[in-house]
């Protein structure tokens, strides 16, 4: 008996992660301040590992801040 599985596809690149992280952020849902891990409730469990494992390649750890991640902010107007 054989059994199909469904190759791992990774579909949160950092840029991705970076992006919805600045999008939160932006709304005001999370705080820069927060634990990198706030953001497993913004995205769906099943995705939470393809997130967690590219973090990880990227040398980031759950317990960083959002504000590592995604970088300072840039303003157009001050």
């Amino acid at each position: 008996m054989s059994v199909n599985t469904v190759p791992y596809i990774n579909y949160y690149s950092l840029d991705i992660i970076q992006d919805e992280a600045r999008q939160l952020v932006h709304k005001g849902v999370v705080s820069r301040q927060q634990p990198i891990y706030t953001l497993c409730q913004y995205i769906p469990a099943r995705e939470w590992v393809c997130v967690e494992c590219e973090l990880e390649k990227c040398d980031f750890l759950l317990r960083d801040r959002i504000a590592d991640l995604i970088g300072r902010e840039e303003w157009d107007n001050d």
